[in-house]
């Protein structure tokens, strides 16, 4: 059986505080792959990078000072594009880059092969990818390029092939 993870595709990273037009590039090839994993009874996780109020006083508020998927905004929410999608399916909401809980969520699923998607590709996506690896080094781990976008086209070049030399697959 296979995963599809679908990292943080929130309107704060796609249009809104955080937004890019790489990101928003990127929203067509997730929402086919999306359809494509349904289509082929793949599971599908959501993550949903989620702060509160507070978040101008943690140590990511203070590194980046830039309010974003506050929970209950609408910047928080799915992109409209994969919303029905995402409905009936795990959301896992993160509070950091990285989600054991994802991890662990995927250990326990006993998947063949797991292909992660979304954004930010030198953020989310490389954290989550590298958790994944290092709990499940024997599964294959992939990731879509064309379905990824890092902060800068530089950076996103830079984590895939960080990526690549962990033995992660980039297509």
């Amino acid at each position: 059986m296979k995963l599809l993870v679908v990292v943080d595709m929130q309107n704060d990273f796609v249009s809104g505080a955080l937004g890019t037009r790489e990101a928003a590039d990127i929203v067509p090839h997730v929402v086919g792959k999306v359809v494509e994993a349904v289509n082929a009874g793949t599971d599908i996780i959501f993550t949903q990078d989620t702060h509160g109020a507070d978040y101008l006083n943690t140590q990511e508020g203070k590194n980046l000072p830039v309010p974003h998927c506050i929970k209950g905004s609408e910047g928080w929410e799915i992109i409209p594009q994969l919303q029905e999608y995402a409905r009936g399916r795990v959301c896992l909401e993160k509070s950091g880059f990285g989600s054991t809980a994802l991890a662990h969520m995927a250990a326990r699923g006993k998947y063949e092969e797991i292909e992660l998607a979304g954004l930010c590709t030198d953020i989310c996506v490389i954290s989550n990818a590298m958790l994944l690896k290092a709990a499940l080094p024997e599964v294959p781990i992939s990731v879509d390029a064309s379905c990824c976008a890092g902060v800068t086209p530089a950076s996103h070049q830079n984590a895939l092939e960080a990526m690549k030399m962990c033995q992660i697959s980039i297509h």
